[in-house]
């Protein structure tokens, strides 16, 4: 029975037992009010139950609304800034042009420098790895100096043993590796001291994004005044800049990148 006939009812009776006599009039009120009080506490529990069940309602649809906003701004993840590709992206490509940057097939020996094993991830911005996809790099030698026909830092000398460039394609994982030497610093020509920081050069084609950067290290004192790393705001820096770490003796220094697409 509703709330309203359960009124209803009660009123009836009331007035019922109003119109008979006088001598079962009192026993008549007294059933009516028995009835009355039965009415008010079961009316007050069902909106008891009512108010509690809004109560639990609300709550799960907060901590549900909490839920979904948690996880979307876990999910999201801020896209990896771009960059100018710079003056010395092979137009000739060289013969070796595998992950392995420190050895030249039909060279002798190592490339000079600090050797650094550089891995890592493409992904999306909801962090699925994006499969299939070609990373170019690109870099100058330890010296500064690039095997490329219009760099005009000849003070530099240039390392038959550094490949200069190579690619691969990522894994089902989206995962990549690069093993390569810290560049060095180059003059670029807007001033006699105006030196660009030590970067790597990279040309990323997945399957509907391409991305144009460069990578930057911490602790580079020249990141200070580069003007192409000063450009980016501090949200942008975080994601193209590399800590590399050393892990033993006689070991290449290692550095990790997750390389974020807008839709892979």
């Amino acid at each position: 029975m509703s709330i309203e006939a359960s009124a209803a009812e009660s009123n009836a009776c009331a007035y019922t037992e109003m119109e008979r006599t006088a001598p079962h009039r009192g026993i008549s009120m007294m059933k009516c009010g028995a009835h009355a009080v039965r009415h008010f506490h079961r009316r007050n529990e069902m909106s008891a139950t009512i108010s509690r069940r809004h109560a639990l309602q609300a709550a799960g649809w907060a901590a549900t609304a909490l839920f979904t906003t948690t996880a979307a701004a876990q999910q999201q993840r801020r896209i990896t800034v771009e960059d100018i590709m710079g003056p010395y992206y092979p137009i000739q490509r060289p013969l070796d042009e595998d992950a392995d940057l420190t050895r030249v097939d039909g060279q002798p020996g190592v490339a000079q420098g600090t050797r650094i094993d550089l891995h890592g991830r493409v992904v999306d911005t909801l962090g699925q790895p994006v499969a299939g996809a070609w990373i170019e790099m690109w870099q100058a030698n330890t010296h500064g100096r690039y095997a490329h026909a219009t760099d005009a830092n000849e003070a530099a000398p240039l390392d038959p043993a550094f490949q200069g460039f190579g690619r691969q394609e990522t894994d089902a994982e989206g995962r990549f590796r690069f093993l390569t030497i810290v560049p060095g610093a180059y003059p670029i020509g807007t001033g006699p001291d105006q030196l660009r920081t030590p970067h790597i050069h990279f040309d990323i084609r997945g399957q509907h994004d391409r991305l144009v950067t460069q990578i930057y290290f911490s602790g580079e004192p020249l990141n200070d005044s580069d003007l192409l790393y000063q450009a980016l705001s501090a949200e942008d820096r975080e994601t193209v800049t590399l800590l590399p770490r050393s892990v033993g003796e006689d070991e290449p220094l290692e550095a990790e990148w997750t390389v974020v697409l807008a839709t892979g």
